[in-house]
């Protein structure tokens, strides 16, 4: 099923022919309107005219979340403000936060991209759409809200938290599709499996879209096995309009990126330097169709790889793999480079462990990986439970490198998130 199928199955050269034409229209508009870009230029000595080829853009500059903040609040602004219709930002408990302005035509083209995404996971006009995501300020909620508005599905927008209403909601309305964090997902469960609910049986799901924060496979077949459904991997940021840069067709084989909205490269993190198809590394993304705040080859941080080969469903746009982690997000331990996923990938895949747990950073050389047993295996003790300690130790030694101390908890003892999940605590920065 294809929502702009002319569009979706592109020929390769008529796709790149597109990109080049909207890359030199948006480095022309970057150049003429935002000093930042002007000025940059200028240092680097390249001008507009510069950019012939689609290889060319490895002439550009690169654009980091540090510009933005430093620019904030209107200086990445390629329009009059009286043009600008919407604002989103980033949280700025780092510093400042970025704002995100968006056109009209902005704000059409990103619910245009949610509803290629959806049509392609199968959604059609029956279905109800139960959006837990935080309306406001964060671009995920809305964004999917107007896409999903667009493909003719009946939207509810319940936000996140207060999770007794959210599954009355579900019963009451027959929710078939939820969109939620993966973190959400699985206190969802558990709140469900405490209430004695059966997702098969007392509810009329088909799929979920999980965004907004790194999760493993594991979680992913947790997920569905628990709600009898199928899970799609979402993939966006606030700087590129929000959910919908990436998104897994019914293939479930990796997120195809709608090239002609953006150009994107996988580069090594430390150098710069551009990586083939097929090798890990930091995604760069520029932005080819937006008015008010165009972005040049801006560093997400975000790593992942471009999976070679084309896509049985048909669409020729190159799909990225889930995303591993942040560049930002990673840890060293006794010398190695870890990333929560990795360590949540393992934990998933083990016979009774719950949902939750916490990775403590109690030193540069230890780190303990707190978690919580399933409750159908909690007889009232832990001690009796060395076996599974054993297990646990051994298989992330064996995925990491590091052999972590593993702390068993009983259910229900670590928080809970109805929202973004706190998975790891530095303690070496306190």
């Amino acid at each position: 099923m294809f929502w702009q199928k002319e569009v979706e199955t592109i020929g390769r050269k008529a796709l790149e022919e597109l990109q080049l034409k909207r890359l030199n229209q948006t480095v022309q508009r970057a150049y003429k309107n935002i000093p930042f870009y002007r000025d940059t230029f200028s240092k680097l000595n390249i001008k507009p005219k510069d950019i012939t080829s689609l290889k060319d853009i490895q002439k550009l500059p690169f654009t980091t979340r540090e510009d933005l903040r430093e620019n904030y609040p209107f200086g990445l602004l390629a329009v009059e403000r009286e043009q600008v219709v919407r604002l989103h930002t980033s949280s700025g408990t780092t510093g400042k936060p970025k704002a995100i302005f968006f056109t009209k035509k902005d704000i059409d083209q990103a619910a245009e991209l949610i509803a290629r995404c959806l049509t392609m996971t199968g959604i059609k006009k029956d279905d109800v759409l139960q959006n837990m995501m935080t309306y406001g300020l964060f671009t995920g909620a809305l964004i999917m809200h107007y896409g999903a508005e667009k493909v003719g599905v009946l939207v509810i927008p319940a936000g996140p938290g207060h999770t007794k209403r959210q599954i009355a909601l579900m019963q009451d309305f027959k929710t078939t599709t939820l969109h939620l964090t993966p973190s959400y997902a699985l206190y969802l469960a558990d709140v469900m499996n405490n209430q004695g609910l059966n997702p098969k049986r007392d509810f009329f799901l088909r799929r979920a879209y999980l965004g907004a924060e790194p999760y493993s496979e594991g979680t992913r077949k947790k997920i569905e096995k628990f709600f009898h459904i199928d899970v799609y991997n979402s993939y966006g940021l606030s700087e590129m309009n929000g959910p919908g840069v990436a998104f897994e067709c019914v293939e479930k084989n990796g997120m195809h990126l709608w090239e002609d909205n953006f150009i994107m490269e996988i580069i090594n993190p430390e150098t710069g330097e551009e990586l083939p198809d097929g090798e890990k590394g930091e995604l760069v993304l520029t932005t080819l169709c937006r008015e008010a705040m165009p972005i040049l080859r801006y560093r997400t941080r975000d790593i992942t790889t471009v999976i070679p080969g084309k896509c049985k469903c048909g669409r020729t746009h190159r799909r990225i793999s889930r995303i591993i982690g942040r560049t930002d997000d990673m840890f060293i331990v006794r010398g190695v480079n870890i990333f929560p996923q990795q360590i949540e990938q393992v934990l998933m895949g083990v016979k009774g462990v719950a949902q939750n747990y916490q990775i403590i950073l109690e030193s540069y050389d230890q780190m303990t990986v707190r978690v919580e047993i399933s409750r159908d295996l909690f007889d009232g003790r832990i001690e009796h439970l060395m076996s599974l300690q054993s297990e646990i130790t051994e298989k992330l030694r064996s995925e990491i490198l590091v052999k972590p101390k593993v702390e068993l908890l009983e259910p229900g003892t670590l928080p809970v998130s109805e929202g973004k999940a706190t998975r790891v605590i530095d303690k070496r920065t306190l």
